[in-house]
C-alpha cells in the first residue's frame, strides 16, 4: 500500500510543479521576448541571436523558478488533499510525516541536485555568454539602430546624435550631433544628412555628414570655431572584443575562491545558498500546507508567496551585507537557511505534537 500511496503523492507534486514551473517562466519570458524584440527592432541585437538570449535567459529564470514551482507546486498538491479530506484519511492509516516526506524526497533531491549545477554551472556561463553577444551587438550597430526622432548615445565616446528620419539604407537626414573633444571643450554639429563608413582598420568606423556646420568650443566662453562644410568624417573607435575584468557573476567557483573579494565570496555563498534554499522550501512547504478540510485548496498559498518574498529577500539583503562588508565572509548567507531551519522543525514539533511529549 506504501508504493500506491507513494505514486500517488510523487503523480500529484510532480505534475502540479511542472504546470507552475512552466506558467511562471512563460510569464518572465513573455516580458523578455518582448524586449528582445524591441532590440532586434532597434538594431541593437543581431536576429540570429534573439533566440539564444531568450533560452539562455531561461536558464538563469530557472535557478529562482525550480525552488518556487517545488514550494508552490507542494503547498497547492498537499492543499488539495486536506481540501478533499484525502490528507485525513491516509492520517487515520497512520501514514504519518515519514509517509509525505518519502514520495517528496523522489522529486526534492534531483531538483536540488539541479538547482545546483544551474547555479554553479549553468546560470554563470549565461551571463557570460550573453554579455558576449551584447558586446558582439554593440560592435556591430550602426545608424540604422538609432531611432528617428529621439535624442541616443552613439560610439563608445558616448557622443548624442538625433536623427530626424534614418532610411532603410542607414542614411540619416537632418542630423545633429555632440560629443567631448579635449578636456571641457564642445562639439555640436548640424548637417543636412550622415551616414556610417568602413575604414582600413577594422576597429575603427567613419561618422560621415553632409552639408553641415561644426561648431567646437567651451562652454560659458566666447571662444567658439565655427566651420562650415561640405563633408565631414568623424572616426570613432568600436567597442573591443577582449574580455573585460569578468563580474563575479561570470566567474566559476574556483576563481571565487581565488579572488576572495567581498562581492566574490557573497556570489559564492549565493550560488551554494539556492539549491540549499531549494530543499529546504520543499521540506517547509509541508508543515505550511497544512489546513482543514474543505478550507479551500489556495487557502495558504498568499502565506506561501510571502513566506518565499521573505526568504529571498533576506538571502539578497545577506549578500549585499557581505558585499559591503557589514556581515563576516564566514557567517555568509547561512544564518539566513538557519532561521529557516529552526522554522521549520518547529512547525513540525507542533503539528506532531513533539513539544508535549518532550514536556511530559
Amino acid at each position: 500500500m506504501s508504493r500506491v500511496l507513494d505514486r500517488y503523492l510523487f503523480r500529484e507534486i510532480a505534475a502540479t510543479w511542472f504546470a507552475v514551473t512552466l506558467v511562471l517562466l512563460l510569464i518572465l519570458l513573455t516580458s523578455q521576448f518582448a524586449q528582445v524584440l524591441g532590440d532586434v527592432a532597434k538594431g541593437r541585437l543581431p536576429r540570429a541571436a534573439a533566440l539564444d538570449v531568450i533560452g539562455l535567459s531561461a536558464v538563469q529564470y530557472l535557478t529562482i523558478l525550480v525552488p518556487i514551482g517545488l514550494f508552490l507546486s507542494v503547498m497547492l498538491a498537499l492543499g488539495r488533499l486536506y481540501r478533499d479530506s484525502e490528507m485525513s484519511a491516509l492520517m487515520a492509516c497512520r501514514v504519518g510525516p515519514g509517509g509525505i516526506y518519502r514520495p517528496l524526497a523522489a522529486l526534492l533531491v534531483p531538483l536540488t541536485l539541479a538547482v545546483a549545477w544551474l547555479a554553479i554551472d549553468m546560470a554563470p556561463r549565461a551571463f557570460d555568454s550573453i554579455e558576449q553577444i551584447g558586446a558582439e551587438a554593440r560592435r556591430g550597430a550602426d545608424l540604422a539602430s538609432i531611432e528617428p526622432g529621439r535624442f541616443t548615445m552613439f560610439g563608445p565616446d558616448n557622443a548624442v546624435v538625433y536623427g530626424e528620419r534614418v532610411t532603410e539604407q542607414g542614411v540619416m537626414e537632418n542630423v545633429f550631433m555632440q560629443r567631448r573633444v579635449e578636456g571641457d571643450a564642445m562639439e555640436v554639429v548640424v548637417a543636412e544628412r550622415g551616414e556610417q563608413v568602413d575604414s582600413d582598420d577594422p576597429d575603427v568606423r567613419y561618422l560621415v555628414l553632409y552639408d553641415g556646420r561644426r561648431y567646437e568650443g567651451a562652454p560659458g566662453t566666447s571662444e567658439f570655431r565655427v566651420v562650415e562644410f561640405a563633408e565631414h568624417g568623424i572616426p570613432y573607435r568600436l567597442p573591443s572584443l577582449d574580455p573585460p575584468e569578468p563580474e563575479p557573476r561570470a566567474m566559476d567557483v574556483q576563481s571565487l575562491i581565488r579572488q576572495g573579494g567581498p562581492e566574490h565570496l557573497a556570489e559564492l555563498h549565493w550560488r551554494l545558498g539556492v539549491p540549499l534554499s531549494t530543499f529546504l522550501l520543499g521540506v517547509l512547504a509541508v508543515p505550511l500546507s497544512r489546513s482543514r478540510p474543505r478550507a479551500g485548496r489556495y487557502g495558504r498559498i498568499a502565506i506561501g508567496f510571502l513566506v518565499v518574498i521573505i526568504y529571498f529577500n533576506m538571502m539578497s539583503a545577506a549578500k549585499a551585507w557581505i558585499e559591503q562588508g557589514k556581515v563576516p565572509p564566514d557567517a555568509g548567507l547561512w544564518w539566513v537557511h538557519g532561521a529557516v531551519l529552526v522554522i521549520t522543525l518547529g512547525m513540525l514539533a507542533v503539528q506532531n505534537s513533539l513539544h508535549r511529549r518532550l514536556l511530559r
